[in-house]
């Protein structure tokens, strides 16, 4: 049987530079829920109070995230084989479920907000919507650069952005408002922040499901591997094929593979698993840099076959 053993996080340097940033942007996003909290009690507004809940989330999510990131920095242990390489997937999901619901709740209110709009004060609006939009732009210079380094850190990216674009909506309905009295582009902004938020949660919340549920990775076609694998010489049989994501930069692949008895009476058997792995490892879309290959009998592959009709 072959194997990798470098599991888990490898670079703690690069995890704390992640984790600093995204305490950076916690710090930031706090102080945009205090502003604008007390802004959509001064206003009235749906569009600021929905932003104001989107902010909490992103907060929220974001602390979720500093923890995350933490732990991630954790060396692997005999109990834990992975470290906590998989708990920025949690995280993610969990920022995916806040994200839902607030989108939610903003859809609710602003169809109910539709047939009977509340008096908005446009001014206090505008000097809010403006204060969360800068202290967003900062967050999302913060986390830019980082935001493709693994899922926790892209869905604490995209909840940023999301609120920068309400905070953008919260702006433009302050100044329609103040320039012809609609006050129904209060609410408009609102199901406009909804909008941001749904689509993009929903498919968070699909990728970082595909991921727990331990889904083929996106980009591999295990047939393709089972047939490439079955074009080497001496490779009679390839079974029990799995391949799933750990997280990001971790994915994993297993398989039994049988081959020519006389491969293991010339001692020719480690360079068929040389080939494999090598296999596995460079012929893909995805390099798996973790991949378990058990060479097999086809007498073993037998007796393990009845077995299974047995029992």
């Amino acid at each position: 049987m072959g194997s990798d053993h470098h599991h888990g996080p490898t670079n703690g340097q690069a995890s704390s530079g992640l984790r600093n940033r995204l305490l950076l942007a916690f710090g930031i996003t706090s102080l945009i829920v205090i502003a604008q909290a007390i802004g959509s009690v001064i206003t009235g507004s749906l569009a600021l109070l929905t932003d104001t809940a989107h902010a909490l989330s992103d907060s929220t999510g974001l602390l979720v995230a500093v923890i995350a990131a933490t732990m991630m920095l954790r060396p692997p242990s005999s109990q834990r084989t992975w470290g906590f390489a998989r708990i920025e997937i949690v995280a993610a999901l969990g920022q995916a479920a806040l994200l839902l619901v607030v989108g939610s709740y903003a859809a609710i209110e602003g169809v109910r907000r539709l047939v009977e709009p509340t008096q908005v004060q446009a001014r206090e609006l505008l000097l809010f919507g403006i204060i969360g939009l800068a202290a967003n732009i900062v967050a999302m210079v913060i986390l830019s650069s980082s935001r493709d380094a693994n899922f926790n850190m892209r869905a604490a990216f995209l909840e940023v952005l999301n609120d920068a674009l309400g905070s953008f909506g919260v702006i433009v309905a302050a100044i329609v408002i103040a320039t012809t009295g609609f006050q129904r582009a209060d609410t408009i902004a609102g199901l406009f922040i909804a909008a941001l938020i749904l689509p993009r949660a929903y498919k968070l919340l699909r990728e970082t499901v595909r991921v727990l549920m331990e889904f083929t990775p996106k980009d591999v076609d295990l047939d393709a591997v089972r047939t490439h694998i079955l074009e080497l010489e001496h490779v009679r049989e390839v079974h029990d094929l799995h391949a799933s994501t750990i997280g990001t930069d971790l994915p994993v692949i297993s398989a039994h593979v049988v081959i020519d008895d006389e491969c293991f009476e010339s001692g020719h058997a480690p360079q068929i698993l040389e080939q494999i792995t090598s296999c596995v490892k460079e012929h893909f879309p995805v390099s798996f840099e973790h991949a378990t290959i058990q060479l097999e009998t086809a007498a073993v592959r037998a007796r393990a076959c009845t077995s299974v009709q047995h029992t």
